[in-house]
C-alpha cells in the first residue's frame, strides 16, 4: 500500500501536467446565413481569446454562411477583420462553396482566406487533434 500511494500521486501529477500542456485548438464549422449564428461564433472567439492567449481558432465557412465574410453583406465585418489580424484566429472559406454561390476572392473581407474544400479542412484539423464545434441554433 505504501508503494501504491506515491505511484498514484505521480500518475495524477503527470496527467495534470499533460492536460495543462494540451494546446487550445478549435475549428468551428458554420453553414448558416443566420446573423445570430455569426454573432455567436464571434462571441465564442472573444471569450476564448480573452482567457487563452495562445489558443488557435479557425472558422470554416461553406453553405450560406459565406455572407458573414463577404464585403457589403457581412453584419459583423469589423469584428471579423479585427480577429483575422490577431494571427491566432483564421477565417477560411470553401472554394467549392464560393464557386457555387458565385463569390470571388476579391469580395471577401480583408484577412479572410480560402481553402479548396471546407469539409476536408475541418476533418484535417480534427486529424491534427483540433477540437470541433458545429455552430448551430
Amino acid at each position: 500500500m505504501k508503494k501504491i500511494i506515491p505511484f498514484l500521486l505521480a500518475t495524477l501529477f503527470i496527467s495534470a501536467t499533460i492536460k495543462a500542456q494540451q494546446p487550445y485548438n478549435v475549428v468551428f464549422d458554420i453553414t448558416s446565413k443566420d446573423t445570430t449564428m455569426h454573432q455567436t461564433v464571434l462571441r465564442w472567439i472573444k471569450l476564448i481569446t480573452d482567457e487563452h492567449k495562445d489558443a488557435k481558432l479557425e472558422v470554416v465557412f461553406y453553405g450560406k454562411s459565406i455572407e458573414m465574410v463577404t464585403q457589403d453583406k457581412s453584419t459583423v465585418a469589423d469584428e471579423v477583420i479585427k480577429y483575422a489580424k490577431m494571427g491566432n484566429v483564421q477565417f477560411k472559406v470553401c472554394e467549392v462553396a464560393m464557386k457555387h454561390w458565385k463569390i470571388e476572392k476579391s469580395q471577401l473581407l480583408p484577412g479572410v482566406l480560402t481553402v479548396p474544400d471546407g469539409i476536408y479542412e475541418i476533418i484535417s484539423k480534427q486529424g491534427e487533434g483540433w477540437g470541433y464545434i458545429k455552430v448551430v441554433q
